[in-house]
């Protein structure tokens, strides 16, 4: 389990396609304190730690990651958000996100708000209804605050300081980016179904 509050800016080193892909990641994290089999969001995506060195850990994923996920979009040198795994007793300092990413949105718009930006991002069809204003959700791994819902198309704003420490910075119109709706929307949604 995850909170969707990055912790550290990883970036793509080399990537290795064969059965499945095996992504190389250079890290700030201590690697020390890692070890084989530990879990690290990478843009949202739960991944397991495969192999470690001194500023870098390896991950493997398959096509099904592929086919559910942005990661087809990775190549060396792109920037990535990164969240080690929760301990018992860390700060909940987002809301509870898994790591199983549902679908990938496409950002469509980017506008500056004063010291903001807002970004208007689209939701997959079966997704969407599980989007509300004031929700939570969480895209390339980061635990973000809808602002306002039409259709598909949600808004989110990110202040200066987000920003600065994701790859938010980096923002552009056409983006896809990892969606992951909240856990308890799902949920509320089922029970609403069944009724």
């Amino acid at each position: 389990m995850f909170t969707g509050i990055v912790t550290d800016l990883g970036e793509i080193r080399s990537l290795e396609r064969r059965g499945d892909t095996r992504a190389r990641i250079a890290t700030g994290y201590d690697t020390g304190t890692i070890e084989i089999g530990a879990s690290i969001a990478c843009d949202g995506v739960c991944l397991t730690v495969v192999a470690l060195g001194p500023d870098w850990f390896e991950v493997d994923y398959s096509a099904e990651t592929l086919s559910k996920t942005n990661l087809g979009h990775w190549a060396p040198g792109k920037r990535v958000n990164l969240e080690r795994a929760l301990k018992v007793g860390d700060e909940l300092g987002g809301h509870i996100v898994s790591g199983h990413v549902d679908g990938v949105a496409e950002v469509v718009a980017v506008e500056e708000e004063g010291d903001s930006t807002r970004v208007t991002f689209r939701a997959p069809e079966g997704l969407a209804k599980f989007i509300a204003p004031k929700g939570s959700v969480a895209l390339n791994g980061t635990s973000l605050t809808v602002n306002d819902v039409a259709g598909r198309d949600f808004g989110v704003n990110f202040i200066p300081h987000t920003k600065e420490v994701t790859t938010w910075g980096e923002v552009a119109p056409g983006d896809a980016v990892n969606l992951e709706i909240d856990t308890l929307a799902r949920y509320v949604a089922r029970l609403a179904e069944a009724g």
